[in-house]
């Protein structure tokens, strides 16, 4: 999603669903991954280190329960580099905003679900593209070092790179899966991100494919992750989707790269308006990602937080437009 396009509201949430037992939900799941973004702790991006509460905020454990309820077990957690070390890649960490990310994950993952801790940096620090792939690897080492005992835990090497040089695009990427085994995390997985916005219907033709095949994993557990949204651009900005079949035709080229490949993926971000064409290109895109769970692991929705507000692919509980008028009509692709 790109951020720059993205306005925030506040929104309040409360009721609980209960939730289904880890066993039950694994017997009944038609793709792995069931998930959504949490977005907000990213908020603010201008302002550093910004102010918790008033420049951004985490998420709520009650809302988490009730995406929980509703049989998701991925929450992909945004959060900003550069309030977590402030000044360098290397630095110490922020105590209050390692534990606000603590916290969440340890939440999500006594639940059961996998925390996917993301960096939503765009493959920059503090605006200026990472070109520095030894600091890049220590920052993954450090932050690996604090979650490597927890086997939910889902490292994702960084938001959406984008305007950059592929074989930088491709070090940072290896630099991050380096970091992260040499902590001694070997239990997680680890979804390397591609250059254009990491889409999934410009995966062959960015050179990401050609690029990041390459990678090397000594625990082979990497999932590529793939962002893909319906409108004209592919940005996310619009309620509008190209077609009913658009969501497919834009995963086909990247579905056949991992299946020539022998490679796992997970469409990292996903979404559309509320209305019929989208709705319709959703259930059709997730029945095409059914059909090739060989392949793909799932599907995580952009987005939800408590300061979403009236943002037209709002998930928040519960008044959030696709939580009333999509998730509904959309879970039974990922759980029966």
């Amino acid at each position: 999603m790109l951020f720059s396009n993205i306005l925030a509201a506040a929104a309040l949430v409360s009721t609980a669903f209960a939730a289904p037992s880890d066993k039950e939900t694994r017997a009944n799941r038609k793709l792995k991954w069931f998930g959504i973004n949490e977005s907000g702790a990213e908020f603010g991006e201008k302002n550093f280190p910004g102010v918790y509460n008033k420049d951004y905020t985490w998420y709520d454990t009650k809302t988490i329960d009730q995406f929980i309820g509703q049989g998701m077990n991925v929450f992909r957690l945004n959060f900003l580099m550069e309030r977590l070390t402030p000044n360098t890649l290397t630095g110490a960490f922020d105590k209050d905003y390692l534990g606000n990310l603590t916290q969440q994950v340890n939440y999500i993952t006594s639940k059961g679900a996998y925390a996917m801790i993301q960096p939503h940096n765009y493959g920059r620090f503090y605006g200026n593209i990472i070109t520095d792939t030894s600091g890049f690897k220590t920052w993954w080492k450090n932050v690996a070092a604090r979650y490597k005992d927890n086997a939910l835990v889902v490292f994702d090497t960084n938001n959406e790179y984008h305007d950059m040089d592929q074989t930088l695009v491709f070090n940072l990427n290896q630099a991050s899966i380096d970091g992260i085994r040499a902590a001694g995390a070997t239990k997680q997985y680890i979804t390397p991100e591609g250059n254009s916005w990491t889409g999934a219907w410009t995966w062959v033709s960015s050179g990401n494919a050609a690029s990041l095949v390459n990678l090397k994993d000594p625990q082979n557990k990497l999932i590529y992750q793939m962002h893909q949204y319906l409108d004209t651009d592919g940005s996310g900005t619009s309620e509008n989707c190209v077609s009913t079949t658009i969501f497919k035709e834009r995963l086909q080229a990247a579905t056949k790269w991992l299946k020539d490949n022998n490679k796992q993926g997970v469409i990292g971000e996903f979404a559309g308006g509320n209305n019929a064409q989208c709705i319709a290109a959703l259930q059709d895109g997730l029945t095409y990602l059914g059909q090739n769970t060989d392949v793909w692991w799932g599907a995580i929705w952009w987005a939800a937080g408590p300061w979403w507000g009236d943002y037209i692919y709002s998930m928040e509980p519960t008044s959030g437009v696709a939580w009333v008028n999509i998730l509904p009509k959309i879970k039974s692709y990922f759980i029966s």
